[in-house]
């Protein structure tokens, strides 16, 4: 592998491919991150749409591909046919040290899938998990799991925990970030008995991180902590209910400022003000969720993303590509394994 990082793309991945991948990577590449990048996908269509972006071209390599995932397909029905895929090469490339991070704006489910076969689960992980940003008037916070994991175990959240800790570390570049169990109430006895358990293994386990105790849904956009970690169902809604709210509010704004002629005027002088919340409430800029918990790094961009969104996710990427995130997390996970889980789980309640 060269010194330059190498992010390895599935290009024929998401509603707006392969254009809006190839726009994005031409994004990235105007600002001049030193990346090298492997476009797998379609040969022809990939370079026609090179010979229009000259900055991504200098910095890219095409690997064809015959087959590529749908957005529509199972991920059962992706599996049978993944081998040889835009999506199955550009995770593989991964695998044998060609790339240091893949990344795809394809089929989720497919794309999960493949990971863990292709990349195996990390050693004490036993699912992985989706990472997401989520902003916050200091910065962000990152909440994880936002999909990939409908129920889970007590020992699975603080899997989640550790791997979210060491991803805000990485991406965010927070020093000690704090952690938060999403729950339905900060008071010890609320929630439900894998919450409480959760809990519990959080206090007896002696990680090294900093585990603030339970968290509630308007404490996300808050910033009360730096990671929250819930299950993949809770997570999912909570996401998308906070994007259609966001799209909701900036639906008013529009419709406000539009309403008369002196509302025009006053959206005139307040221009760059408003430029400002657009740009803070615009999902493109938090777009790349992270599969944590695999023996690589693969990155996950929204389907409908644009290039300005896919740009975005190549940060992301690089970001993690860049960070220790991958030994980092050996330490707790290595700690948690020689927790007795059960001994733990029936301690006493602990008072902080």
């Amino acid at each position: 592998m060269s010194a330059a990082l190498t992010i390895s793309i599935d290009a024929m991945g998401g509603d707006g491919a392969p254009a809006a991948i190839v726009d994005g990577v031409a994004r990235a590449a105007r600002r001049g991150n030193g990346a090298h990048y492997l476009l797998h996908g379609c040969e022809s269509e990939i370079a026609s749409l090179l010979e229009k972006h000259p900055d991504a071209a200098k910095v890219s390599e095409i690997r064809h591909s015959d087959t590529w995932v749908t957005m529509t397909d199972k991920p059962s029905e992706a599996l049978r046919r993944a081998r040889g895929s835009s999506m199955w090469n550009a995770v593989e490339s991964v695998k044998h040290g060609e790339a240091n991070v893949a990344i795809s704006a394809g089929n989720t489910g497919a794309l999960m899938a493949i990971s863990k076969i292709v990349l195996r689960m990390k050693k004490g992980v036993h699912r992985p998990a989706i990472a997401a940003s989520w902003p916050n008037p200091k910065g962000y916070s990152v909440v994880l799991d936002v999909g990939a994991n409908i129920e889970v175990e007590e020992t699975q959240l603080v899997e989640f925990a550790i791997m979210g800790e060491a991803f805000c570390r990485a991406v965010h570049g927070v020093t000690r970030p704090s952690v938060g169990l999403l729950n339905v109430g900060a008071e010890e006895m609320k929630g439900n008995s894998i919450v409480q358990g959760a809990a519990k293994l959080l206090q007896e386990a002696h990680l090294d991180l900093d585990y603030y105790g339970y968290v509630e849904g308007n404490d996300i956009s808050a910033g009360v902590v730096d990671v929250v970690v819930t299950d993949g169902f809770t997570g999912n809604v909570a996401l998308k209910t906070a994007e259609g709210t966001a799209k909701l509010v900036a639906g008013f704004i529009r419709e406000g400022l539009t309403s008369s002629a002196l509302s025009k005027l006053g959206a005139l002088m307040a221009r760059g003000g408003l430029n400002v919340v657009r740009q803070r409430m615009d999902p493109r800029n938090v777009n790349g969720g992270v599969f944590l918990g695999l023996n690589g790094i693969v990155v996950k961009s929204h389907g409908g993303t644009d290039g300005q969104g896919f740009a975005q996710a190549l940060n992301v990427a690089l970001d993690m590509a860049k960070s220790s995130y991958l030994s980092e997390i050996e330490k707790n996970l290595a700690r948690l394994e020689r927790v007795d889980v059960e001994d733990a789980l029936a301690a006493p309640e602990t008072v902080n």
